[in-house]
């Protein structure tokens, strides 16, 4: 008896102590984030953004961006609809550029919007400022009263809801039809190459087949939602696989664009910023000199890590510092090494926070 008394007392000491032990680095870990207060960003305008108020470009024409409709994920209760960050950061650099925007959606109103307040920045916070832009997104204008002859290239906005609204609408098929054999240029991010799953071109062939192609992957959406597959009508990575793309499968929740002559695509949020830029450059001109955000910095750290290693990302934080006095997202490193950890890639996650301790040095 004395014997299991000992073996209890030394298996809740050794308990009390790991969980002091996991106390103590949970708080560490914390420190390393910054506690930022948004306030001053919420009422941040588009005036006082410098990329949008000096050295404006003369007007070039329009670009359409496309928005869904849909609010729920098909007969779940999940909430959906378009991504802010997807929507406001290529609308600026269309803008910039000197594009007129307009906005449109299936069935045209007012559409259903997902923000995420963890990912907000000054260009997000701006769009809400922006009275023009909330008119135009208060009132998009319904896929059967656009007129494609009024633009130079069209956007497909992402957000889980382009998935139930995209494939079918036959005006939007119609339009990346007109668009891509006339050489006009195609923009879809995340979820929004879910327009071009159905669109066949007039000699009955696939858009997608031998396309090289990249959109939100089966890795990212089983991560956040494992019965996706159930929910959706389909994943849809395996479908612009199936209908013949080459589909290029980047690194998880990191920047990846795949340009194939005049349809453009990006895999997450993250590659917004590129994509239009890569729009932009597709239309014939050069995009308008632009400072890196923060979080794109850290996606340019994370990126050297995967194909370099641990040392080059650490070379590349000094750097930023050191020589271009920019910033690292401290919030969006944190994530990637918790997202590695939920994966059991545990010395990954350990090197991305000893990532996460020199960017809260420098």
């Amino acid at each position: 008896m004395s014997k299991i008394k000992s073996i209890i007392k030394w298996t809740l000491i050794s308990l009390v102590g790991l969980i002091g032990i996991l106390v103590a680095f949970g708080f560490w870990f914390m420190s390393l984030i910054p506690q930022e207060s948004r306030e001053n960003l919420a009422s941040i305008t588009p005036s006082e953004l410098s990329y949008l108020s000096e050295d404006s470009i003369q007007a070039r024409g329009k670009i359409l961006a496309v928005v869904t409709s849909t609010s729920k994920m098909g007969s779940s209760e999940k909430r959906t609809g378009y991504e802010l960050t997807e929507l406001s950061r290529a609308y600026y650099v269309f803008q910039a550029n000197g594009f007129e925007v307009d906005i449109a959606s299936p069935l045209g109103g007012t559409p259903p919007i997902i923000i995420d307040d963890e990912d907000m920045g000054p260009f997000d916070f701006a769009f809400l400022n922006d009275t023009t832009a909330q008119k135009r997104v208060a009132s998009t204008l319904a896929m059967n009263d656009v007129d494609p002859t009024e633009y130079q290239a069209v956007y497909f906005v992402g957000g889980k809801g382009a998935m139930f609204d995209f494939p079918q609408n036959e005006k939007i098929q119609s339009l990346v039809r007109e668009y891509y054999q006339s050489d006009k240029v195609i923009g879809a991010v995340c979820h929004g190459p879910a327009a071009l799953v159905n669109v066949t071109l007039d000699d009955g062939s696939s858009l997608l087949q031998s396309k090289n192609i990249s959109s939100f992957t089966n890795a990212e959406e089983l991560f956040l939602i494992p019965d996706a597959a159930t929910i959706f009508p389909f994943l849809l990575q395996d479908k612009l696989i199936e209908k013949g793309a080459r589909f290029s499968d980047g690194v998880m929740y990191l920047e990846n664009v795949v340009e194939d002559r005049n349809l453009i695509t990006g895999q997450n949020p993250w590659s917004t910023w590129t994509l239009a830029e890569t729009m932009i450059s597709q239309l014939g001109y050069t995009p308008k000199i632009r400072m890196k955000t923060p979080e794109e910095n850290t996606v340019h750290v994370l990126s050297i890590y995967e194909k370099r290693g641990y040392s080059d990302a650490k070379k590349a934080i000094e750097n930023f510092h050191v020589v271009q006095k920019t910033e690292i997202d401290r919030t969006l490193l944190a994530m990637h090494s918790i997202v590695a950890a939920m994966q059991w890639k545990i010395g990954k996650s350990l090197r991305l926070i000893g990532l996460l301790q020199l960017a809260s040095k420098v």
